[in-house]
Order: structure tokens, then C-alpha cells, then sequence
């Protein structure tokens, strides 16, 4: 009886984890098919639109490729138990990323997004960990254990606003990061990291912002106090740089959330209304 109860607990399991790839396979094709305007996707947690342009997504050929990262074992179970929040899948479609891809992860903290870089860009791409020289005594441990693990992920360290890289990159990423640099203790001049980010993407490289959203009209003013930054400030800032808007995704956006609290805020903590911008360097 206990060989046939643990059999079927098996049996369980791995019809969980089927219908997780199946979920996450739904949302990027969806994205995939490069479609204008809203997209309505199912996947766990409900339905949620999905906003993109029309200009050219991921290929269905790379789809696969991200719901395999998503289903890497090698990813710790406590990232894998924030999947539903951060809709990972649907994140990667959304970048464009790609095999070969040259990418830089900045602030990756322990490496949830690195890790799922790292797997699609494979053997022939590169993920470099960007850890800012202010945070590097504490941020370099995690950033290395990424290096030991994944023989193409590189510890970069540096000034925000003056990073630089040893080949130009096909995408650079910031997920709930760029608010921060706006805080007087980063000592960063945000108009000339932006500028950095720029010098260091190829023409038509990518440049992927993922923040929590403030209310309308309030800019930066709530970056220390609530850790948020308003969208279309943000909007305008990297735009001064050079780079064109290209497209937003709502996959983890929260009507629900009135901008009013800080994100650690433990009524909103980790379900905070968040925005996900696609910019391009021109060319």
C-alpha cells in the first residue's frame, strides 16, 4: 500500500510540474506571436493582460528555451516559489532574449534572473553579475556563487555611472533597481548612468526596466520613502539618453495596488504594481 501511495505521489508531481511548463509555454507563445495591443494570457494566478507593441518579439523558436530556464532544477526553491509573482516566462519573451545573447544582470542580488539568463543565452552568450562598488562587500559573495555555478555568468564590478563592459551587450537588465539610484546614498548621477548603459549596448541592443509604480505626477519624490518611481518620469529620463520606447508589459502589473505604501509594506509586499519597459538603443 505505502509503494502504491508513494507512486502516485510521484505520478502528482510530475503532473504539477507538467502543467507549470505547459502554463509558462501558453504565456510565451502568446507573446511570441508578436500581436499589437493587449493580449489576454491565462496562467497561474489568473488571467492577466499582457500590453505589447509591434515591433518584432521573441521567436517561437525560443520558447522552449524558456520554459526549460524556468524549469531548470538547478534553481533554488525558494525563487522557484516566487514564480507566480514574477511570471518569469513571460519576462524572457518580453526582453527578447537569445541564445548567444551578451547580457548584463545589474544588482542580481542571489541571481534569480541570472540563472534564467544564463540558461537561454547558453554556452555561446555571456551574463555579466554588475554588482556597483557601494554594495560589492555584500553582494559579491552572491554574484560569485553565480560565477561557480555558471561558467557564463562574469562578476562586474564598478560605478553605475560609469560601467563598462569587455564587448558591447545585446541587453542590459534592472529589475526593481532604478528607483534606488535615484537615493542621495547611491551617489549616482542617473542621467549619465543611462548614458553608460547606452555607450555599452550595440545599436538595436535592449535596455529591459522592471519598477515598482508610483502615482501619477509624483516623479521621484517617493524613491527613499516608498521605494517607488513613477513610470512616465522614468520614461523620460531614459529616453534623454538616446533610446526609444519600444513596448511595456503589464505581467506584473496590480491595479489593486493604490501606490500609496512602501513595497515592504507586508500588505504589499511582493504583489506591489510593477512596470515593465522595453527600450532600444537606435541602430
Amino acid at each position: 500500500m505505502r509503494a502504491y501511495r508513494n507512486e502516485i505521489r510521484r505520478d502528482e508531481i510530475r503532473e504539477t510540474a507538467m502543467m507549470k511548463r505547459l502554463a509558462a509555454g501558453a504565456a510565451v507563445l502568446a507573446l511570441a506571436a508578436g500581436l499589437s495591443g493587449c493580449i489576454i494570457i491565462a496562467s497561474e494566478g489568473g488571467e492577466r493582460t499582457v500590453v505589447v507593441d509591434s515591433a518584432p518579439l521573441a521567436a517561437p523558436a525560443y520558447v522552449s528555451l524558456y520554459t526549460d530556464a524556468v524549469a531548470d532544477p538547478k534553481r533554488p526553491a525558494e525563487e522557484v516559489a516566487r514564480d507566480p509573482l514574477r511570471h518569469p516566462a513571460e519576462i524572457l519573451a518580453f526582453a527578447q532574449l537569445a541564445p548567444g545573447d551578451k547580457v548584463a544582470d545589474v544588482r542580481p542580488g542571489a541571481g534569480y534572473f541570472t540563472r534564467l539568463f544564463s540558461d537561454v543565452v547558453g554556452p555561446t552568450g555571456r551574463v555579466y553579475a554588475f554588482v556597483p562598488e557601494r554594495t560589492m562587500a555584500r553582494e559579491n559573495p552572491m554574484a560569485d556563487a553565480l560565477v561557480a555555478a555558471y561558467p557564463n555568468v562574469t562578476r562586474v564590478n564598478g560605478l553605475l555611472d560609469a560601467m563598462t563592459y569587455d564587448q558591447p551587450l545585446d541587453m542590459v537588465f534592472m529589475s526593481q533597481e532604478y528607483h534606488d539610484f535615484h537615493i542621495p546614498g547611491f551617489n549616482t548621477d542617473v542621467a549619465r548612468m543611462n548614458a553608460a548603459v547606452f555607450a555599452a549596448l550595440k545599436p538595436g541592443g535592449r535596455y529591459i526596466l522592471i519598477d515598482h509604480q508610483a502615482a501619477a505626477g509624483t516623479g521621484i519624490s517617493a524613491v527613499q520613502t516608498l521605494h517607488r518611481i513613477e513610470g512616465d518620469y522614468l520614461k523620460r529620463e531614459v529616453e534623454a539618453a538616446g533610446f526609444v520606447f519600444e513596448g511595456e508589459s503589464a505581467a506584473v502589473a496590480n491595479p489593486a495596488d493604490d501606490h500609496s505604501l512602501n513595497v515592504f509594506d507586508v500588505a504589499i509586499r511582493g504583489k506591489t504594481d510593477q512596470f515593465v519597459y522595453r527600450f532600444r538603443k537606435p541602430g
